[in-house]
């Protein structure tokens, strides 16, 4: 009886819950705690360990840890960057109980400008060697759009500084607020400057001013389309296969699209008998019915704006602009588990405020 005590004892519990993630990791808290504090071997004793937990609850969940000060470790769950991800961190750590000897944080946290220097193949990014501008845009006068200056810039290695600054900006601004203050960024040369150049310690404060801005012109503006007023678009793509689209275009026609800032683009990519990339009988049905389903979860009233759809070479894509995206994230997420097996669904989320990703179907 002992030995069968002790080999059902070695059989954790699978990891369904957040709950369950945390109880997991108590049980091993102080051993985790212990590698941290003494450098050991991260990978191997912790990470390993770590890494299949929190992708039993869903994968996209990063991570990154040391010790906080002299006693205490701190787990920082992140989603890099990626903003469908970051209301399941935020819900996860929201979930944690407290542990002794450890500090858990959702999203890399902001840093002192001075206290940010990054090292990265070769290249140093910090506050002496980056400088920004804005660019103001006629026709989208509440765009973000950053220019990042980088005095070691070279062409040849664009992709590496690119990283370089993003990752800068995800220590300097934290992460949350990296991703969702700016609209654009590019990163130039000094040779490549066209305006006056603002040191990097004055972003932050430039980005609030931005914001507050903003917040006091859409924060009361909202749209209710209704039923919406769907126009049928028809065309030839150049493999020769039909496109169908039905789009509301009088809400392509609306003047306070950047009230809601968020693109939601949902794929629902089908097989069966389609013909000419056409879905069938069946598979059209299932696809009406995903759709009527988000419908009344995702309603206008509250910040969700159902611009249309396409379907077209094996796929059905149905656009949204919203007001947040944090709560679409979720029920897209709950979406795709649901069907999981039966369609392959997929989905992105990104800042949009122009909707400049859809202005294609808009008609004139």
């Amino acid at each position: 009886m002992g030995l069968l005590s002790r080999l059902f004892s070695k059989i954790e519990a699978p990891v369904v819950t957040y709950d369950d993630f945390w109880k997991w990791f108590q049980s091993n808290a102080a051993a985790f705690h212990k590698v941290v504090k003494q450098r050991g071997d991260l990978e191997k004793e912790f990470f390993d360990k770590l890494g299949p937990k929190l992708n039993a609850l869903k994968d996209g969940y990063w991570y990154l840890t040391g010790m906080y000060d002299d006693h205490c470790a701190e787990l920082v769950l992140t989603a890099d960057g990626a903003l469908e991800n970051i209301v399941f961190v935020e819900e996860l750590v929201a979930a944690a109980p407290a542990i002794p000897h450890w500090r858990i944080t959702a999203l890399k946290p902001a840093l002192s400008i001075e206290d940010v220097n990054i090292n990265m193949d070769g290249y140093e990014f910090k506050e002496s060697n980056l400088s920004f501008y804005a660019t103001h845009h006629e026709d989208y006068p509440d765009e973000v759009d950053i220019v990042f200056v980088y005095d070691g810039f070279n062409e040849t290695d664009r992709d590496t500084i690119v990283n370089g600054v993003f990752i800068f900006l995800d220590n300097y601004l934290g992460e949350l607020y990296a991703a969702t203050a700016i609209d654009k960024v590019t990163v130039r040369g000094r040779e490549q400057q066209e305006q006056e150049l603002i040191p990097m310690g004055k972003l932050k404060d430039y980005l609030i001013w931005r914001e507050k801005e903003f917040v006091e012109k859409y924060s009361d503006v909202w749209h209710d389309n209704g039923d919406g007023q769907y126009a049928l678009m028809e065309g030839t793509l150049k493999s020769g296969n039909p496109i169908i689209g039905v789009i509301d275009q009088d809400l392509l026609e609306w003047d306070g699209k950047a009230s809601h800032p968020w693109m939601v683009v949902l794929e629902l990519k089908y097989g069966g008998k389609a013909s000419q990339g056409m879905p069938d009988r069946n598979t059209s049905d299932l696809l009406n019915a995903i759709e009527d389903e988000l419908t009344p979860v995702l309603p206008a009233a509250a910040g969700y704006l159902h611009i249309g759809r396409t379907t077209a070479n094996n796929v059905r894509t149905i656009y949204w602009a919203c007001k947040e995206f944090r709560q679409v994230s979720k029920v897209l997420f709950a979406t795709v588990k649901k069907y999981e097996g039966r369609i392959d669904i997929s989905y992105d989320i990104f800042k949009d405020k122009y909707w400049q990703s859809v202005e294609q179907y808009r008609q004139r």
